[in-house]
């Protein structure tokens, strides 16, 4: 009954707003958000310039509302598939150029690298063969762990087993050195950057500094959260010339180069955690599954193309650790651990992430504010600086596009006024959301 008439209400405001002079330009304003599920209000004042001739365009003061830009599908999806879009067209603008990348880069060594965490306890996972499952941990039934309780599991789950990604025994994981991986993971990740090049220059015959006068590395990557709550790394890696994308790399940086460079450097980073005099030292690491594969060109008959892998990463790249089972909002309080509708697993990562940041030796890592993301708090998509264009650079010319081809220039004082639609907007943004029009498409 109050939603009908908090319809009604809704439908009054918007015929009562259609009434009003300016209506199909205030209309066309939220249509422009995409559907926007919790845009962001400001007030103020301001004008957009023509950058070329300085000829004011729009001219405005009072109110204006503009989206959240929230890359993750969980809390805002119109925003987030216009992120994803971007993070696609960025990847695969350094495959096979475009954005103001040269073609050529489609002709540079690079490869598609899977770097995962190590394991820190057996857990309930899912294999096959040949598309049959098979047993989870196929072990002797009389095998025990110290706790009593079986070290194998002859369970052929299925994809929504709810099991899948639980510790066959929860004492025996550990939780602690989990947490620990995932607040290091991106300083993990920046030490293999560090020891990619090493390895590759030690490959040459080459010092570092004689490689990088003859070699640029590029990367792009995105984190990915497995069932266990771990995430791992997906990550396209490219060889360039000197210069970046526009220089070609020499003959012998070959794409075979580059995969067992990439294979040998992840077996070799090493990184002391922090806190040992507290719960005992970690020396944390990647896992030994290191998928390295090489990119194909678009079109050319082969099963990883450019094309491929940059929708797979932009698919990633909208998600975060809710794809775990984890909670989308921040842990403000460790009342709220008790009520979160978590499995268990997530809730004792979680819970580690609480007790772990209580302490002094691990203040620096913040884990409490990172408790709602297992303990990772690094950028999901991160991209070094010649990799190809950036989010900036397409977002302006989306604008620009939406200028009419004119690039702009906004100046103007804004402040924040809050969050959300009146009544009317959201009838018209819900519309939108249901027609799936991405932002910028208007």
């Amino acid at each position: 009954m109050n939603d009908s008439l908090n319809s009604l209400d809704s439908l009054n405001a918007l015929l009562e707003r259609a009434t009003r002079p300016g209506f199909e330009d205030w209309r066309r304003g939220i249509v422009r958000l995409g559907g926007c599920v919790s845009p962001v209000n400001l007030a103020g004042h301001g004008v957009s310039v023509d950058a070329a001739t300085g000829e004011v365009l729009r001219s405005l003061s009072g109110g204006l509302i503009i989206p959240c830009g929230n890359r993750r599908a969980v809390v805002c999806l119109p925003c987030a598939r216009t992120y994803r879009g971007d993070t696609f067209h960025l990847i695969r603008a350094g495959l096979t150029g475009g954005k103001e990348v040269t073609e050529r880069v489609g002709g540079h060594p690079r490869v598609f690298a899977t770097l995962t965490a190590p394991g820190f306890g057996a857990v309930h996972t899912r294999r096959e063969r040949s598309g049959e499952p098979l047993p989870c941990r196929p072990r002797p039934a009389d095998q025990r762990c110290p706790h009593g309780r079986p070290i194998g599991c002859r369970i052929r789950h299925t994809v929504g087993d709810p099991r899948l990604g639980e510790p066959l025994c929860p004492r025996c994981y550990d939780y602690a050195g989990a947490v620990l991986w995932q607040a290091h993971a991106g300083t993990l990740w920046h030490r293999f950057t560090l020891e990619l090049r090493r390895e590759l220059a030690r490959q040459a015959g080459l010092t570092r500094s004689a490689f990088a006068e003859r070699v640029r590395l590029s990367y792009a990557k995105v984190a990915e959260y497995q069932r266990r709550g771990l995430v791992h790394f997906h990550a396209v890696v490219r060889l360039d010339g000197p210069d970046g994308p526009s220089t070609v790399p020499p003959r012998w940086a070959t794409t075979e180069l580059l995969a067992d460079a990439v294979r040998t450097a992840a077996t070799r980073v090493r990184l002391r955690a922090v806190g040992a005099d507290v719960i005992g030292a970690r020396v944390l690491r990647f896992g030994p599954q290191v998928d390295v594969r090489p990119i194909a060109a678009f079109g050319d008959g082969q099963r990883l193309t450019s094309s491929a892998v940059a929708g797979y990463i932009a698919k990633y790249a909208t998600k975060g650790a809710e794809t775990a089972g984890a909670t989308a909002s921040r842990i403000r309080d460790a009342s709220e651990l008790v009520a979160l509708p978590l499995r268990y697993h997530v809730l004792r990562m979680a819970e580690t992430c609480w007790w772990l940041g209580g302490l002094p030796p691990f203040a620096e890592l913040g884990l409490r504010r990172w408790a709602h993301m297992l303990g990772y708090r690094g950028h999901f998509t991160t991209k070094s600086r010649r990799y190809s264009t950036t989010l900036t650079a397409l977002r302006t010319a989306r604008a620009t596009h939406r200028a009419g081809g004119k690039a702009t220039v906004t100046v103007g004082r804004w402040h924040y006024a809050g969050r959300g639609y009146e009544p009317a907007g959201e009838l018209i943004a819900a519309s939108v959301r249901e027609e799936g029009e991405p932002y910028g498409t208007h």
